[in-house]
């Protein structure tokens, strides 16, 4: 008798302690696929685009065009003179008070006729004349459309010797006679270089090159599908300006500079509808996002960490959670908590993130139960759909994202130090001003879009 006793009163103490723990099983939301790709809006942005010629470039073009014979004039009758005029010389340009110098040495052959025509009798005489000299030559710079031109006036001619002639056994000095002619030749070589300047110097190819490879989306990073598209709206331009081995003016371009999450997008560039407007000063102000990108698989291990060694409940009813799971439902995150202790299951939450600037948390202020869970809970746990319990699990349901948003700066800090997308085109700049803009939420992630103000500029050096 006592032996059935003991073994019924074991089989309470059994019963009594499984009782103690109940299981509940609860529907779990489905995970939902959104393509849509994430767009922010953002405000107009001025990129400064510098561009500086080398005057050494300026010499290499001039003298490429400029080659051999620059001058003829094979009209005797005219003036009694014809002359060629060849450079002898690669021409050499440089700076001198705020002007292109050009200096380069020419040889000219020259035939004049002198004599007479009266009576019926033609009296002539033509003498041939070679003469090398040395021609200096200034020019004021400026810039029209896409080119750079100059104009172009003479400052000196410097012959090596004077032209003379002989004349009954002495030489004789024509400088004088020929001087209308020299004149002439010396205009048509100034006009030479300012058409060799105007048509050669023209950086509308490679700044729309650039700008081009600058406005292709570049992918910021690989692992969170994160792209940077530049949309140009309008080109500006400043006067060039002359400095010691230099011609530099400042371009700025008027854009949308837009952050994207998802596929690669097209590019919004259109280089037939860019036009140049003159003006005479540009901002220089940008701004744009950057995406703090927390995968669903991150946030549930960093929530999970949250919840280490807590306990929710009241009086003797408690629960932990073991786990934590994240994910995308209709627009809406689902959080999926693997309790144990009173009673074991998963509960599933829903609601929309939200961030704390401070902080630098994601959080959720109006969690709720899923509808399945908070039925099934009004069931078999009452107590733990509580509002009590629900706001105490609301306060370990958030977690980090400081670490992202530095990542993000990095990506676009990597693109704004002498970044070289094409060479002699480099792109530098500074970001500050962070400001919290919304959170999207995609397929795999969570992503916090900062507002950034900063400057940036896209050097253009040289020209091919």
């Amino acid at each position: 008798m006592k032996n059935l006793l003991f073994f019924f009163l074991i089989i309470g103490i059994l019963a009594s302690s499984c009782s103690s723990t109940k299981k509940f099983v609860t529907a779990k939301p489905p995970k939902t696929m959104d393509s849509a790709e994430l767009l922010l809006d953002n405000s107009f942005s001025f990129i400064h685009i510098p561009v500086t010629i080398q005057l050494k470039d300026i010499e290499t073009f001039t003298n490429n065009a400029l080659q051999g014979l620059v001058y003829e004039d094979n009209d005797l009758e005219e003036d009694n003179m014809k002359m060629k005029v060849w450079k002898e010389s690669p021409i050499q340009i440089s700076y001198e008070n705020g002007k292109i110098k050009t200096v380069f040495s020419l040889k000219a052959q020259i035939f004049y006729r002198f004599g007479t025509n009266k009576l019926g009798f033609n009296l002539f005489d033509t003498r041939e004349f070679n003469l090398s000299g040395i021609v200096t030559m200034h020019s004021d710079v400026g810039l029209s459309n896409w080119n750079m031109h100059t104009k172009t006036t003479l400052q000196s001619l410097i012959w090596k010797e004077h032209p003379t002639m002989k004349l009954a056994g002495q030489d004789i000095r024509i400088t004088n006679l020929i001087t209308p002619a020299i004149g002439l030749f010396q205009k048509q070589i100034a006009t030479s270089i300012d058409n060799t300047i105007g048509e050669s110097l023209t950086f509308k190819s490679n700044v729309l090159n650039a700008l081009e490879t600058i406005c292709t989306p570049f992918q910021m990073s690989e692992t969170y599908e994160s792209w940077l598209r530049i949309v140009p709206m309008e080109l500006y331009t400043t006067d060039a300006v002359l400095n010691k081995n230099e011609v530099s003016f400042t371009m700025g371009m008027k854009c949308i500079l837009e952050t994207i999450v998802g596929a690669k997008p097209k590019p919004k560039f259109d280089r037939e509808k860019i036009i140049l407007k003159p003006v005479a000063t540009i901002p220089n102000k940008v701004t744009t996002n950057i995406v703090a990108i927390s995968t669903y698989e991150d946030a549930s291990r960093l929530m999970t960490q949250n919840f280490k060694e807590e306990e929710f409940g009241s009086g003797n009813k408690k629960v932990s959670v073991k786990k934590v799971e994240i994910w995308l439902n209709h627009k809406k995150m689902v959080l999926g908590l693997e309790v144990v202790g009173s009673v074991n299951g998963t509960i599933y939450l829903s609601g929309y993130p939200q961030y704390n600037n401070i902080t630098q948390e994601v959080y959720f202020d109006q969690l709720e139960y899923v509808l399945d869970s908070k039925s099934v809970l009004a069931k078999t746990a009452n107590w733990l759909a509580s509002k009590t319990i629900l706001l105490q699990l609301q306060e370990s349901c958030r977690y980090s994202i400081k670490t992202n948003i530095e990542e993000g700066k990095e990506n676009i800090n990597n693109y704004l130090n002498h970044y070289s997308p094409l060479p002699g085109v480099f792109i530098n700049g500074t970001l500050k001003e962070f400001e919290f803009q919304n959170i999207q939420l995609t397929n795999t992630a969570i992503v916090a879009f900062i507002k950034i103000n900063g400057t940036v500029g896209i050097e253009v050096n040289g020209l091919e």
